[in-house]
């Protein structure tokens, strides 16, 4: 039992990190913008980069295997990458506006990098692997609209306190 809820929980992790990040300010804080904002920063950029990130350089074989893809060179590069951004995210947390601001901007680029090579996968391979299509998939999405969102109600906030 305690097996499969461990597997269940590595498993989802990105999934759970998000849905965590928008439910830790619902119930712990005033509720703004840049408070959910730097839970998805922290939870759902930082944790989950990190975690992406090792598993693409120390489990090159299991992360690729959940994407539907083969083992490449170009993986390391790709975990070095989440691994920063996580690294980033995480720093992000506790940070002013507009080093937050300064995330947000390259994890909405990387995330819809990602996103558009995933449905390029899905529609020139019929890659619908759970890595590469489905719930994953639309977190890739949703993530870059929420951070704008909150980042520019936050700004707009900040502006005219």
């Amino acid at each position: 039992m305690i097996e499969h809820v461990i597997r269940f929980v590595l498993s989802n992790l990105p999934s759970i990190l998000f849905f965590v990040a928008l439910l830790v300010p619902t119930f712990t804080t005033k509720r703004t913008a840049e408070d959910y904002l730097k839970w998805l920063l922290l939870l759902s950029v930082g944790v989950d980069g990190v975690w992406v990130g090792l598993f693409h350089i120390f489990l090159p074989q299991v992360a690729a295997g959940f994407i539907g893809w083969q083992v490449s060179p170009f993986q390391y590069e790709v975990g070095v990458s989440d691994f920063a951004l996580g690294v980033i995210g995480i720093m992000a947390f506790r940070r002013p506006l507009p080093f937050k601001a300064a995330v947000v901007t390259f994890a909405s680029l990387f995330f819809v990098g990602a996103a558009i090579g995933h449905v390029r996968e899905i529609v020139e391979a019929g890659n619908f692997s759970p890595g590469n299509g489905g719930l994953l998939l639309v977190i890739t999405i949703i993530r870059p609209v929420l951070m704008i969102t909150w980042l520019l109600k936050a700004s707009r906030k900040k502006a005219f306190a």
